[in-house]
């Protein structure tokens, strides 16, 4: 069996208008090894939530995938039939949504929700998936689950709900979820708890994340490797200890120099110039150009694929300062 649970190859997710098509993922390549946490961050509109949706086949019209391939445990599944990829969803491949309260349905019980869903993916009847709905509130550290199972979503605070969405996520047993900014709007600790019951669920059940977040502190806590992207492009992606700690590509530099430190007295944290740049005005080259102090001719004409960085085990960079030819 191969370690790779899910490979993405050269994937494009294109919207037409009227007048021109905007390329909003261009070109992706990674994997997700089984297992593992691969956290994904970048500044909003980087592509991030859109590259869950596509491996999940969510994507809102008229977006849709132009070319590419996604490979999960070895079988294609960009271009399956809507009902086959819809006995993928859910029971190979989960989704753990941003906002719990609207993810959940208001006029139904949470037992009456776990049951529909382990139902649909698991031959079971209604007492067995009803424990096993008991059992997955208490796998998430819902308290009294058997008492709360009955209960509505608007009974729990949002730390609970969101575990409650996690069970949800866990009830066809997947291979592969997708946790789309889940500790968004908790507090602390609440997020903290959020991570161990990620991070239990890969050491218990062997099943893979990705984890999306704009929080490098969520990261480093609970993922095992981390891609950067930047404009619908993959900028870094390596270990998390080699892209926190020695980061290559400038604009990860500038994510990482915009943290606090809780060990040095810092006058100034780093700010990125600029913005994001929109669909339809990405540059030319680097999308990152006009906002990189280092930038020379080669980064204003041509794109930057990910290079092996030399010296650092499993780390890629999309950037021409280290490619050999540039810097020769």
């Amino acid at each position: 069996m191969s370690d790779v649970l899910l490979s993405i190859r050269d994937l494009v997710v294109e919207f037409p208008k009227r007048d021109k098509v905007l390329t909003a993922l261009d070109h992706i390549n990674f994997d997700v090894r089984r297992g593992e946490i691969l956290g994904m961050v970048g500044e909003s509109g980087a592509g991030k939530s859109l590259t869950g949706a596509a491996i999940i086949g969510l994507l809102e019209p008229p977006g849709h995938i132009a070319q590419g391939e996604i490979l999960l445990d070895g079988q294609r599944i960009d271009n399956l039939p809507y009902h086959k990829m819809r006995r993928i969803r859910g029971k190979k491949i989960a989704m753990i949504f941003q906002d719990p309260l609207t993810s959940l349905n208001p006029i139904l019980t949470i037992a009456e929700q776990l049951i529909e869903t382990i139902r649909t993916h698991l031959p079971l009847s209604e007492k067995e998936a009803r424990e096993r709905a008991v059992q997955l509130l208490e796998e998430v550290g819902i308290p009294a689950a058997r008492r709360r199972v009955d209960d509505y979503p608007h009974h729990f605070s949002g730390g609970m709900r969101q575990r409650v969405v996690i069970a949800l996520a866990l009830a066809g047993e997947p291979d592969l979820i997708i946790a789309d900014e889940p500790t968004t709007a908790l507090d602390v600790s609440v997020q903290a708890q959020i991570i161990d019951v990620l991070k239990k669920l890969c050491r218990d059940r062997g099943a893979s994340v990705i984890l999306v977040t704009h929080d490098m502190g969520v990261i480093a806590e609970a993922a095992d490797r981390v891609a950067v992207m930047y404009a619908g492009r993959l900028a870094e992606i390596g270990t998390v200890r080699q892209v926190v700690l020695d980061p290559h590509h400038p604009y990860t530099v500038g994510l990482m120099g915009s943290i606090p430190s809780l060990t040095h007295d810092i006058d100034r944290l780093t700010q990125i110039p600029g913005s994001m740049p929109r669909l339809d005005n990405i540059p030319k080259g680097c999308a990152f150009n006009p906002r990189c102090e280092r930038a020379f001719d080669r980064c204003y004409q041509e794109r930057p694929d990910l290079i092996a960085v030399e010296g650092s085990e499993d780390s890629q960079v999309a950037c021409w300062l280290f490619d050999q030819e540039a810097s020769a």
